[in-house]
């Protein structure tokens, strides 16, 4: 009986583990999004490891899009089997679901929006060179805030 109880206490230990091992095994780079104004429609976090189409089209031009719902104004981004290289990400809050940034007549968001290394532009969006970052496969632990 003790022993059949110590194999069971065991078996319980590794499968609690398991999952912490399986994470630890999965390199990747995985972004936390702050300041979203609200919970209502979708962030986009779009992975990009050129300057073509970055950060405008996104949903065409982007290596790697994750779509997600806001949940309690908050999101996680997690991109997997990611190769070495560098990178550049951009990320929208399209509340309206429409698949894209709305602006006013003058061209400024009316969504929000945010880039890695918190680029800027001088007036519009950074250049890839701005938001891009060197990944190495391992993981990368990211925070980017919203702008509105």
């Amino acid at each position: 009986m003790t022993a059949s109880f110590a194999r069971g206490a065991a078996a319980s230990v590794l499968f609690a583990l398991l999952p912490g091992l399986t994470a630890a095994q999965c390199p990747g780079i995985h972004v936390k999004i702050l300041n979203i104004r609200n919970s209502t429609g979708t962030v986009a976090c779009a992975l990009f490891d050129s300057p073509a189409g970055f950060p405008q089209d996104y949903l065409k031009m982007a290596t790697n899009v994750m779509v997600i719902k806001v949940r309690k104004n908050e999101a996680r981004c997690d991109f997997e089997d990611i190769p070495p290289g560098t990178y550049a990400m951009a990320v929208v809050h399209d509340e309206n679901m429409n698949g894209q940034l709305d602006t006013n007549f003058l061209g400024i968001p009316r969504e929000g929006y945010g880039f890695s290394n918190d680029a800027t532009g001088p007036l519009g969006a950074p250049p890839f060179s701005a938001a891009s970052f060197h990944y190495n496969g391992q993981n990368v632990d990211m925070t980017m805030s919203l702008h509105y």
